[in-house]
């Protein structure tokens, strides 16, 4: 059946590199050990960026989020994603690709690049309008 309201969702697959990055955290291993271990796992690079954000470290903020971001296209482009339509937050291997989202916006905000921080705060808007309150 088509959907006429617009794209279907995307939902990255169960076995994206989000999900076992996060079983490692979840067993305490460290987020830049994590990172390593699983270059492809958007998550732990969004992790590192909120991090980054907290230490007041915004240029490294804006690089790991950049990454996770980046590594998060790849993986919605190869999911199907034709670049617009909803990527649903409350999907698990959906969240690392958003949080990096988020990440790369409040990073952008830090170092005074508020064109890229609003088109990062539409985007994610677009994508889940429920994902920063989710994800935040």
């Amino acid at each position: 059946m088509t959907n006429l309201l617009g794209p279907e969702p995307t939902l990255l697959p169960d076995d994206h590199p989000d999900v076992p990055a996060r079983a490692a955290l979840d067993a305490g291993e460290s987020l830049r050990d994590v990172a390593a271990r699983f270059p492809a796992a958007s998550y732990a690079w969004g992790r590192l960026a909120q991090e980054a954000l907290a230490a007041g470290e915004p240029v490294a903020a804006y690089a790991f989020a950049r990454t996770g971001y980046h590594r998060g296209l790849d993986a919605l482009r190869r999911a199907g994603w034709r670049g617009a339509g909803p990527v649903p937050a409350a999907h698990v291997p959906n969240q690392g690709f958003l949080v990096s989202l988020l990440a790369l916006g409040a990073a952008a905000e830090a170092i005074g690049e508020d064109e890229e921080a609003v088109r990062c705060r539409t985007f994610a808007q677009d994508c889940d309008p429920a994902a920063a309150e989710l994800l935040g």
